[in-house]
């Protein structure tokens, strides 16, 4: 049923609906580097380097999130059931996204509204839940052994999974096997976007060429068929691999260097910028391999028109990076094989058709919804067989709740429609949080008007 106070809430269906349909039309554009409209809930999993990242008078990530109307939260040290907070490493992934205690862990997650570390944000937090989950290795976690070619073992036989860089198991193959499993957590909540921010580089080049080409198949192969769009990364370790001259000095504005930013209306990811003999390790160290001052700051410039375009791409306000081939969810609703507008007699029947191609939602459970605006009032289609008036909100419901998948076109009946002379206008929308309400965030809608005289 729909969530609202005032049966006014259903009549604002039909513009909300069109609003919608003119938003999706900007999905295939150009990446949208703009902030959010409105204040979005996110939280970041960090330790330390993260917390200077975030920190006003270090990295001032926080305040770069702030002023691009994001609210956030962040996890460190101590935090959440059983204090998994303090595990943070690549194989501890697997315990947060895919363990025994994750639904208790992530429900904690995305409800938390605490700050852990100490850096500005907005004022007020808006409704609901954490919508961005930004989670972060640290440095360490670059020291990955093994091969490139070495095969990735199945989930089942992953010896990284729970532990942490230390652990003999930290090779190549082991943490992309983490990735991929982690992954098939993150296709069942579309209402999320999860962003990977990869772990910085160490002084140390032992093992530097691993974490460079883990960190490019990261961002080039991971999620190259992977056909939904809440799952991104950001390549901080490439980030911190030049700077401008020393550790206290970055490149952020320099044409040369490696980069992951919006440049002359692009997203770069350059890799091939640095002139020294090491082009994989860090280059912004302190004391030890945190990142300095620079680094960070170079690392916040590059981030926040980055994170703003993989938000507009997931929210359908902005074209998609390195898009997928996949189409994206369509959907049609007719009217007497038309899209309208159109004119029929009173006299004539109507024959109302819905189709659906799941494209890139293949699989996403959604609500489906059938509605009708019509001169005796709203109603909606109850499948299979009959429409009913929504004598108030709570009588407003799916016609059904389940996975997408492709629906070729089929008549629905008419049983329950009044049909009289006036303007009617005929809907079919998907929703893909799945919980009985309509969320327009989350809504892919067509409609079809009719004049029956």
């Amino acid at each position: 049923m729909m969530k609202a106070k005032s049966f006014l809430k259903i009549f604002l269906l039909q513009t909300c609906i069109l609003a919608y349909l003119v938003n999706s039309l900007y999905a295939a554009g150009t990446p949208n580097p703009n902030p959010p409209t409105t204040p979005t809930r996110l939280i970041f999993i960090h330790h330390s380097t993260g917390e200077n990242w975030l920190n006003d008078e270090n990295g001032t990530l926080g305040l770069a999130l702030r002023n691009n109307n994001y609210y956030t939260s962040d996890t460190n040290y101590g935090w959440g059931p059983n204090t998994i907070g303090d595990y943070t490493d690549i194989g501890h992934w697997w315990l947060w996204f895919r363990g025994s205690n994750s639904p208790s862990i992530l429900n904690s997650l995305y409800n938390e509204d605490q700050q852990h570390a100490s850096y500005s944000r907005l004022s007020n937090a808006p409704d609901g839940q954490n919508e961005i989950i930004m989670f972060k290795s640290c440095f360490p976690n670059s020291a990955l052994s093994g091969n490139i070619n070495d095969p990735v073992p199945a989930i089942d036989t992953n010896q990284l999974r729970g532990q942490d860089s230390g652990s003999e198991h930290m090779t190549l193959a082991n943490a992309k096997g983490i990735y991929l499993d982690i992954l098939k957590y993150f296709a069942t909540r579309q209402d999320k976007l999860f962003v990977v921010i990869t772990a910085p580089p160490l002084s140390d080049p032992t093992y530097s060429s691993n974490a460079r080409s883990f960190n490019q198949w990261l961002y080039n192969d991971w999620l190259k068929d992977y056909p939904y769009h809440n799952v991104a990364v950001f390549d901080f370790y490439n980030v911190l691999t030049t700077n401008g001259g020393s550790a206290n000095v970055n490149d952020l504005t320099y044409e040369t260097g490696n980069h992951h930013r919006w440049y002359n209306n692009t997203v770069q990811h350059k890799i091939d910028g640095d002139d020294d003999g090491n082009p994989n390790i860090a280059e912004y160290p302190s004391e030890d391999d945190h990142p300095s001052m620079a680094g960070n700051l170079k690392a916040t410039g590059e981030y926040l028109p980055i994170l703003n375009i993989y938000y507009n791409c997931w929210k359908n306000t902005g074209g998609c990076p390195n898009t997928k081939t996949t189409p994206p969810l369509s959907l049609d609703v007719k009217v007497n094989n038309s899209d309208g507008p159109l004119t029929v007699s009173s006299t004539d029947s109507l024959n109302i058709t819905v189709s659906l191609n799941a494209g890139s939602s293949l699989n996403v459970n959604a609500d489906w919804w059938v509605a009708a605006n019509t001169p005796s009032g709203w109603y909606y289609y109850v499948y299979p067989t009959t429409w009913r008036i929504a004598t108030s909100i709570d009588s407003f419901l799916p016609a059904h709740q389940g996975p997408l998948f492709d629906l070729p076109q089929v008549q629905l009946p008419t049983t329950g429609l009044s049909i009289a002379p006036g303007t009617y206008t005929f809907y079919f929308a998907i929703d893909t949080a799945m919980n009985g309400y309509v969320d327009f965030d989350h809504l892919t809608a067509d409609g079809v008007l009719v004049e029956v005289k």
